[in-house]
Parts: structure tokens; sequence; C-alpha cells
């Protein structure tokens, strides 16, 4: 069940304020919530089995320490990821058929790619579970853009974007630099390659963090 739950949490922490849930959103104000819902649900479980396919695939032709070190890696840039955020570039008026099939086709267009889809993959290399991380990764998306739906559009409020951005990031972050002291020998760790690659990390963060703040943050339907 590790790789159920450690894939639950990592994808809810990942869609939080991702361009994907900010999707979800834009269209639960013009369709049923539940019908949002449903074509969240298909998208992403033909979209994840893909991804969770293309990580069990890895392990065929890349040896499993060097899967664990990218996926720790992964897991680290992810976490900066999320700190940029997303924003919507029209995807959400891109396509015009019948509510469940335009949510669910935008939807699976726009997670190609995407942070969550690329974290299923990673979940996927490092656990060797298929079937509990595309269970994972699947109920993690409903769970996060149920949240940003309830909160977003039905409660009118509006999720404490910068405060949850950092919380996952600093869970994403946090985890792949476990893995990575976990994985890489001590003969390449060395201190001096850890406190410098943390200060490059915290660089990182803070310019990404200046960026967001200065860039102007539509709302979800604009």
């Amino acid at each position: 069940m590790t790789a159920f739950w450690a894939s639950l949490i990592f994808v809810i922490l990942a869609e939080m304020g991702d361009k994907t849930q900010l999707l979800a959103m834009a269209f639960a104000t013009r369709y049923k919530a539940t019908t949002v819902l449903w074509g969240v649900f298909v998208a992403t479980a033909l979209n994840h089995l893909l991804a969770v396919a293309v990580g069990n695939y890895l392990t065929a032709f890349v040896p499993l320490s060097t899967i664990q070190i990218a996926a720790a890696v992964s897991f680290v840039l992810f976490g900066l990821w999320t700190i940029r955020g997303d924003q919507l570039e029209g995807e959400d008026k891109r396509f015009s058929f019948s509510p469940f099939w335009t949510v669910a086709i935008a939807f699976f267009v726009a997670e190609m790619g995407d942070k969550t889809q690329l974290a299923t993959v990673a979940l996927a290399a490092k656990y060797q579970s298929p079937i509990e991380v595309w269970f994972g990764t699947n109920i993690g998306m409903l769970v996060a853009d149920a949240i940003g739906i309830v909160i977003g559009i039905v409660m009118g409020k509006h999720i404490p974007e910068r405060a949850v951005k950092w919380g996952a990031a600093l869970v994403f972050i946090g985890f792949g630099i476990y893995g990575i002291h976990q994985n890489i020998p001590e003969r390449i760790l060395t201190p001096m390659v850890e406190v410098v690659s943390l200060a490059l990390l915290a660089v990182a963060g803070y310019l990404l963090a200046r960026t967001t703040q200065e860039a102007p943050s539509p709302e979800p339907g604009s």
C-alpha cells in the first residue's frame, strides 16, 4: 500500500495550483461539477495508464538505482515547478463538444507532459506497483480537483495559492533531497557538494518565487 498512498499524496500536492486544477475550476463555472469530475476521471484514467506503462517500461532498460536517482531529482524539479505555478492559456475554450467530452478531451490534452503525468511516470518507475500507482494517482487527481472546484467555485472563495504552493513544493523538494541522499554514493555526494547544491536550490526557489509574484494572476475562467 506504500505505492498507493505515496502516489495519492504526491499527486494531490502536484495538482494544487496546477494548470489542470485551474482547468477543472474553469469548467465548473460552465458545467455541472459532477460532469466535470467524470470528465476529469476518464481523462486521468487513460492518461495515467499511459504514464504508468512508461514508468514500468523504463525498468526493462534502465538500472533501478539510476531510476531511483532520477525519480528523486525529478521530485526536486517538481517542487520548483510548483513554486513557479501554471496559468491557463485558452485550454478551456479549445474544444467544443458535449460538456462531458469537452472536459475529458481538454483535460487529457492538458495533462500530456504536465507535472502530474510526469510525477506518475516517476512514481511507477520508483515503486514498480502499477495498479497501486494508477489507483493512487487517479484518486489523487479527483480529490485535488474536487477541492479546487468546491473552494474556488461553489464556496466562492480562493485557494490560499501561495501557502499551498510553498507547502507542496517543500514536501516535493524534501522527499527529493532525501531520495538523492539515499541513492547517490557518499564519495560523490560530499558535504561540499550538498552545501553548494542546497544553496543553488534556494536561489532557484527564490528567483522562481520572485518571478511568480511579478507575473499577473488571471482568474481561472479568464
